[in-house]
């Protein structure tokens, strides 16, 4: 059997299991959570418990406090489906604060729903399983990641990148698809949508209409790479503002879509303050929206927000794993400029705009020469263009390979 591809994650991981009592590892369906919690030598010396099966987790409910029982390090996969477990898990940290007693893995972001962030308030940190970066797909985790690097030393990368293809984009990183491990596609993520409906929809919240959630969700992926408008999206699926922003919500929780927030670091006139919307993975997102070509001749509208939504994911996935303290957000003065990402950490930043094309003209430039004259703590500004080469354009303005950005 072929070992599963090292995920950038582990480290962080494993540090923050010697810190704390608590690590809570989420991530959307089908990232590679379990994956990571059973085939990691490192955790092998911890007991293993998954609530998917049906034994285990009607003993969690039962007795939740002797389910817990045990000198021995817990690990406990999908535990949102237990919430009264989280109660007996604060109890035994309040206990004993020993560091690694639990690491606890689900399918829902536990810092968002209610009740649990404050049963493990101060006890627990949370990380994210993203899909499969561009970093894990193509074997560099050895390799010292690039962003943290330039943003200390901003100089030009050596050697030649190998562009992002199209059906990199169309399949993302959730690992069946991102791995060739499913023959089709659209099957695979048929299938991925129905679980999703049917058994998370379900075990998160009361949503009686999953055909109009299903709508919402489709109509929510048209709009990756785009300022959120809440009103306008419920509006278009037929849904009150209170139900459309409850949807919201509840995807964000199952990390099927992102809100990425505004970069409000200077005090040019009109900044956008709404959010911007992500797809939780590129892949997921082309399927939900009917698009299934990405070549430049098939003139496809979501070509550039899917590459943007790629870059989103993957960006994620560096920052958690090595850029823990740095925050991503976005830049946008209403009708006038725009910058696709902001990275900031402490109080310098870096801005990045997305180019899915090989070539650039200098309108492509406007939004970040924008950005540097109006933010003087910007350490450089990135244009991140599908090409092979590095190349400076000016006092803190690069062009670079989108491949290498994500490396």
């Amino acid at each position: 059997m072929t070992p599963p591809l090292a995920r950038d994650l582990i480290p962080a991981l494993l540090a923050a299991l010697v810190d704390l009592p608590v690590v809570v590892l989420t991530g959307m369906r089908q990232t590679g959570k379990s994956t990571l919690l059973t085939s990691t030598k490192s955790l092998s010396g911890r007991r293993y418990a998954t609530l998917d099966d049906f034994a285990q987790l009607e003993a969690a409910r039962a007795d939740p406090e002797g389910f817990l029982a045990g000198d021995e390090p817990l690990t406990i996969d999908e535990v949102q489906r237990a919430p009264e477990l989280l109660v007996a898990v604060k109890r035994a940290v309040d206990r004993d604060r020993r560091p690694g007693r639990f690491l606890l893995s689900g399918s829902a972001n536990l810092s968002l729903l209610k009740g649990v962030s404050e049963s493990l308030a101060g006890r627990a940190v949370y990380l994210t399983l993203r899909p499969f970066s561009l970093r894990e797909l193509r074997r560099r985790t050895d390799d010292i990641a690039f962003l943290p690097a330039f943003f200390a030393e901003p100089r030009l990368p050596r050697g030649t990148a190998t562009p992002l293809r199209p059906e990199d984009v169309l399949a993302g990183g959730l690992p069946p698809v991102a791995l060739g491990q499913v023959r089709d596609r659209a099957l695979w993520f048929r299938g991925f949508v129905q679980t999703y409906l049917e058994r998370d929809v379900r075990d998160l919240a009361q949503v009686a209409d999953l055909a109009a959630f299903r709508r919402f969700l489709q109509l929510a992926a048209l709009r990756t790479g785009q300022v959120l408008n809440a009103s306008e999206l419920g509006r278009d699926a037929q849904q009150s503002a209170t139900t459309a922003s409850r949807w919201l919500g509840l995807m964000e929780t199952s990390f099927t879509v992102m809100r990425l927030p505004p970069f409000l670091g200077n005090r040019a006139s009109r900044l956008i303050k709404a959010p911007k919307l992500y797809a939780g993975d590129a892949g997921l997102a082309a399927h939900l929206a009917g698009v299934d070509d990405l070549a430049l001749s098939a003139e496809e509208p979501l070509r550039g927000p899917l590459f943007e939504t790629y870059v989103a994911h993957s960006l994620g996935a560096v920052l958690e794993a090595h850029w823990p303290g740095a925050r991503l957000g976005f830049w946008n003065i209403q009708g006038r400029h725009e910058v696709d990402f902001v990275v900031e950490s402490g109080r310098d930043c870096l801005a990045i705009e997305v180019k899915a094309a090989s070539r650039w003209t200098e309108r492509d430039l406007a939004g970040l020469r924008a950005f540097l004259e109006r933010t003087p703590r910007c350490r450089a500004a990135v244009l991140a263009y599908n090409g092979e080469q590095a190349v400076r354009l000016g006092d803190k303005l690069w062009a670079v390979p989108l491949s290498t950005l994500l490396g």
